[in-house]
């Protein structure tokens, strides 16, 4: 809780608006999130006095959620092409100073058990929780102070230019504290109902540090034509597809929703399309469709091609896809259809163009896009180099990751990274 002098405690009656003036601290963390709970820790074992100030009601709540509650950690397999960010090179330092097997010895110090998923993902065997009560154990044994329900309203450089004086309010009561280092670790705009704002980018307008256009990621795609009323009938189906816009392309599930589509693939994807694009969806990415059709029309010529292309995807999707592509052949065998329909016909199926309308937005996006331009941060230490003692974290900064776990590491590495040196 927060410390409240007695004299200040006294005056809370009075007519004029109370501002209580708290201990001065070493350190001020604002957001309690992966990376702010990772540099709070690793301050406070230097023997930092460390103050974290979140504005939820709980701390950890993107945690908590991840990974449909069991939290992707990590991933084996990171390296800096995971990442999305203007300047490339930015986030190996830190990477390199705090690494995968860093976090994955100091949960296995925790005796919490874990598990390999796909592409190298790392998850929690039992729940989210055991990573945040992780963080939470080792804050306490460090002696770091953790306040939630606080809102930050001003912070200002102190006039000897030693450090920064900071107010928030918790409770309808305005505090203040100073101290010589204030690190932002506020998140981004995604998932405003988990505490995502814009105030870590309020702060670098305030400082003139100049920002990278700011958008959604890792975020389901929508559809306004013929093709959402398509997604709407197929809502739930999910099969592995290959999907690719602007020379990147991922192989994982598509999942057709009310809306449009989702799935790792598409999150994947969405963090390189944009508006006006049209991304290309691979069916049946592991095969030579014309081959297994020309096959087919050989050695089982009386097979209808529903029945046949029946084999290779969900039924309900063939129905859709004959009606969409080829709904002339609806009905015919395959020995009916001529060599080249069948041509067409797989390259439909393995270059489906698709127009989407527009993505989800905010509301379910996994990361934001952009942020705080790493051209003004120290890869080294994320401090400023224009402004001594300000720092800037994980997702507020222009620095996204990979689905995966790889925006976790980015939150351990970039945290760990500035507790060495706050």
């Amino acid at each position: 809780m927060i410390p409240v002098p007695v004299a200040a405690a006294r005056n809370t009656k009075s007519a004029v608006p109370l501002k209580i003036d708290l201990p001065d601290n070493d350190v001020i963390v604002l957001g309690a999130g992966a990376a702010g709970l990772m540099c709070a820790l690793t301050a406070a074992k230097r023997g930092r006095r460390v103050l974290v100030l979140e504005t939820a009601n709980k701390v950890g709540k993107k945690i908590l959620m991840s990974g449909g509650g069991r939290c992707n950690f990590t991933n084996y397999y990171v390296t800096p092409d995971n990442f999305i960010c203007t300047n490339p090179y930015f986030v190996k330092a830190a990477l390199q100073r705090y690494t995968v097997w860093d976090f994955i010895h100091l949960v296995e110090s925790h005796g919490i058990p874990y598990e390999e998923r796909r592409h190298g993902q790392l998850f929690c065997v039992n729940s989210a929780k055991d990573i945040v009560t992780l963080l939470l154990d080792d804050c306490q044994k460090a002696s770091v102070t953790i306040q939630t329900h606080c809102s930050p309203s001003k912070l200002e450089p102190l006039v000897d230019g030693k450090g920064y004086n900071l107010e928030f309010d918790h409770s309808g009561t305005l505090y203040s504290s100073r101290s010589e280092a204030i690190v932002i670790a506020t998140g981004a705009l995604s998932v405003p109902t988990l505490g995502g704002s814009d105030f870590g980018y309020e702060i670098a307008r305030q400082f003139d540090i100049e920002l990278v256009p700011r958008r959604a990621g890792l975020v389901p795609l929508m559809f306004s034509d013929a093709t959402k009323v398509l997604c709407e009938r197929l809502t739930g189906l999910a099969l592995e597809v290959e999907v690719s816009c602007n020379r990147q392309s991922f192989t994982e599930n598509m999942l057709f929703t009310h809306r449009g589509i989702s799935g790792p693939a598409i999150l994947q994807i969405s963090n390189y399309w944009q508006p006006g694009d049209v991304i290309v969806v691979n069916l049946l990415p592991d095969m030579d469709v014309i081959d297994r059709l020309l096959a087919a029309k050989s050695s089982q010529p009386a097979t209808h091609l529903k029945t046949l292309l029946g084999h290779l995807l969900p039924k309900s999707l063939v129905i859709e896809l004959i009606a969409l592509f080829c709904p002339e052949l609806d009905g015919k065998r395959i020995d009916q259809i001529p060599d080249a329909e069948l041509r067409h016909i797989a390259e439909q199926l393995q270059h489906w163009v698709l127009k989407p309308s527009a993505s989800e937005g905010y509301r379910t996006a996994e990361v934001t896009l952009g942020g705080v331009s790493t051209d003004a941060i120290s890869s080294k230490t994320m401090e400023v180099r224009q402004h001594p003692g300000l720092y800037f974290i994980g997702e507020v900064l222009d620095v996204s990751g990979h689905l995966g776990g790889f925006n976790f590491q980015w939150a351990w590495s970039s945290g760990y990274s500035a507790g060495l040196v706050v």
